[in-house]
């Protein structure tokens, strides 16, 4: 039996928790607010490891554009404090709870940087590691431990942030997390393309970006009428002359279109939640070189894949009830890899999550996982 949750209220109790599962040989599957259990294999056998004890906001400086708080902190806490601040957390992060079907909300800091979860402006702003400037955390050794900084700039030292965004709590428990935020714009304008098939809408989306006018994110949607959709934010005047100068650079493609408030909320929303596709097929979470975006769609057509594109063709999300390998193949012939993120259970039990590493990287990663757990405590089967 696995027994009832670890609820640790402090790195102290977390440290205890930790050695105790080490001497009894229990792996322990660490959960923040629960949003992306679903992910990745089941794990009836290990212990959860609960981290919702740990939240509050340690320190947040709106000058210095840096936020600290405790991992299990909810992240619509932390948006709305750094929104009342007009500031963002530019990686854009979401809630995965609708993506299960289940209400947003549960989703946690620590949560989204452990998953290194980021939105549509990653495109512009970059991933969540690219604003993790620090953490505190547990490793699997029971000993705490800090990486990175307080500060934006530091070059001391191995750069452990970088490991722990995306490492889906198989090499620590995060206890406290530093962030650097940015100023949230001053206006935002999304501008829509429609009727494009998806080769024109990839060659549309990479003008856009070579082009000058600094584009924040860029999508298509291809349910009728098809809309492939540019967000252009900042001052006033400088997005109203960005967006003349976009139209100009895709005036071969058709005419811009403006949309109002309410439909650039639907038009990302879509993004975020994946509610037009299909919540009964497997979905995935497919990432190629944005070039390759329409030949990955094209070659899941006749799997009667249901399909969203981000990233300026980068991230594909698409809901496909094809063979596992056959999903994987298109990705890799892509110069890619596809994540399995929802699933029956009898699926999630036999296809893994990740894409399977080369024999290369998977050894470098069992070497630095058994750096930071050596007992393999929160190696649970998950992944």
């Amino acid at each position: 039996m696995a027994g009832p949750p670890l609820t640790p209220r402090d790195e102290t109790e977390l440290c205890e928790a930790i050695a105790e599962a080490a001497r009894d040989g229990a792996p322990l599957s660490i959960r923040g607010g629960g949003s992306k259990q679903g992910v990745g294999r089941p794990a009836p056998a290990s212990r959860i490891l609960e981290m919702r004890g740990f939240t509050g906001v340690v320190d947040y400086d709106p000058a210095e554009l840096v936020l600290t708080a405790r991992a299990g902190t909810p992240l619509a806490e932390i948006r709305s404090l750094v929104a009342s601040e007009g500031q963002m957390l530019a990686f854009e992060p979401f809630d995965h709870g609708p993506i299960f079907g289940t209400p947003p909300g549960a989703a946690t800091l620590g949560g989204v940087i452990a998953a290194a979860v980021a939105g549509s402006q990653r495109l512009s702003q970059g991933a969540a590691r690219d604003h993790l400037l620090g953490f505190r955390g547990v490793s699997g050794r029971a000993e705490a431990f800090v990486g990175g900084a307080k500060v934006v700039k530091n070059v001391t030292g191995y750069d452990l942030p970088k490991l722990m965004a995306g490492s889906w709590g198989r090499l620590a428990a995060l206890t406290e997390v530093t962030l650097k935020v940015l100023p949230a714009p001053r206006t935002t304008a999304t501008l829509v393309l429609t009727g494009l098939d998806p080769g024109m809408a990839v060659a549309a989306m990479t003008a856009a970006m070579g082009s000058q006018a600094e584009v924040a994110a860029a999508a298509h949607l291809p349910d009728a009428p098809a809309l492939t959709a540019f967000r252009i934010q900042g001052f006033p005047a400088s997005v109203a002359a960005r967006c003349e100068m976009l139209s100009r650079a895709l005036a071969g493609f058709g005419a811009l279109q403006t949309s109002d408030a309410a439909e650039s909320d639907v038009i990302w929303g879509r993004l975020r939640t994946l509610h037009s596709l299909p919540a009964d097929a497997p979905l995935w979470r497919i990432s190629v070189p944005p070039s390759q975006g329409a030949a990955v769609v094209g070659a899941l057509r006749p799997l009667g894949a249901r399909w969203l594109m981000d990233w300026a063709g980068g991230l594909i999300w698409a809901a496909a009830d094809g063979a596992p390998d056959q999903v994987r193949t298109i990705a890799a012939s892509a110069g890619g890899h596809a994540a399995l993120v929802r699933g029956p259970e009898s699926l999630r039990a036999r296809v893994p999550a990740f894409h399977p590493p080369q024999d290369g990287v998977a050894a470098l990663e069992a070497r630095v996982r058994r750096a930071f757990d050596p007992h393999g405590l929160f190696e649970t089967g998950r992944f």
